[in-house]
């Protein structure tokens, strides 16, 4: 993001840098709300400047502090502005309420029941994954390797690890050379080369597998899933003691995960066809939202 808002100069001395605090927030979160209901391609410069109602440099710099914050990004081949990665992050973690945790719930019960052993969403932050919620299966001897808001770096264990293979390339480079330090301190077993592999791995069979690399007796399997937009959201996993846990039955989970990870990418489909909808024309629409929908 650094060399973007280097070729996105601050306008300090432009008309609307004087604005007061609480009126360049209000702005500010104006923009936001107007480029995440085009969550797939966003926004050129000049459709925002346009449908925000304010002059180029105000918007230039409220979408530089917004991109500091990881609210916005900026595509670097077509330049349109789109929600950040921490837009994201924010929207999952409020999911305890509402949304992506409630959408997920009935495939976590599923996966519990039909494995009887514990399932777990697992969702992205930076570098790292958080387990957002566990699920008892009903079998007696459960896994207690991960529990709800625990924080690993990317690739440690099997949900970890099916959104760190689901990256792209220079993204797994990137965040397995960022984490090499706490890696080498607290995992041992996960040092770059292991890991490098075993995305290579996950992406061959189509979920990941983590053989107790975490605590030895435990062993879970993974798969992520997408945003419709294409960014990964999270992963489903299941946990079981590593008795329970022999490849035949490791391809079942698998081919349970993937089902369930499918089923979510389509309801998280429609949700974004709905909020993108127009809306019914009652009135006069705010000015962030009178602009074509294409």
């Amino acid at each position: 993001m650094d060399f973007l808002e280097e070729r996105l100069p601050q306008h300090s001395s432009a008309p609307g840098a004087g604005l007061s605090g609480s009126q360049s927030v209000d702005r500010a979160l104006g923009l936001l709300s107007l480029i995440g209901r085009e969550p797939a391609q966003g926004l050129p410069l000049g459709e925002i400047v346009s449908a925000s109602g304010l002059n180029k440099p105000t918007v230039r710099r409220l979408l530089l502090a917004l991109m500091r914050a990881g609210l916005v990004e900026q595509e670097p081949q077509t330049r349109h502005y789109g929600l950040g990665e921490e837009a994201f992050v924010l929207g999952v973690l409020a999911a305890r309420r509402h949304g992506l945790l409630e959408m997920a719930m009935e495939g976590l019960r599923r996966l519990a029941q039909e494995t009887q052993d514990t399932s777990f969403l697992t969702i992205r932050r930076d570098r790292y994954a958080v387990c957002l919620h566990r699920e008892e299966g009903s079998y007696p001897v459960r896994t207690h390797a991960l529990q709800t808001g625990d924080q690993h770096p990317l690739g440690v264990g099997a949900g970890s690890l099916a959104i760190l293979a689901a990256l792209p390339d220079d993204d797994v480079d990137r965040v397995v050379a960022s984490n090499a330090a706490v890696l080498a301190e607290r995992y041992p077993a996960f040092g770059p080369q292991t890991l490098l592999d075993e995305v290579a791995a996950t992406r061959a069979q189509g979920f990941a597998v983590n053989p107790g690399r975490v605590v030895a007796s435990s062993w879970g399997i993974g798969a992520a899933f997408r945003y419709p937009d294409g960014r990964v959201a999270g992963a489903f996993s299941v946990a079981a003691i590593d008795s329970r846990m022999a490849p035949p039955r490791q391809a079942e989970i698998g081919a349970l995960l993937r089902r369930e990870t499918a089923r979510l990418e389509a309801s998280l489909a429609g949700i974004f066809r709905s909020k993108r909808a127009p809306a019914p024309a009652t009135g006069a629409a705010p000015v962030a939202l009178a602009r074509r929908s294409g």
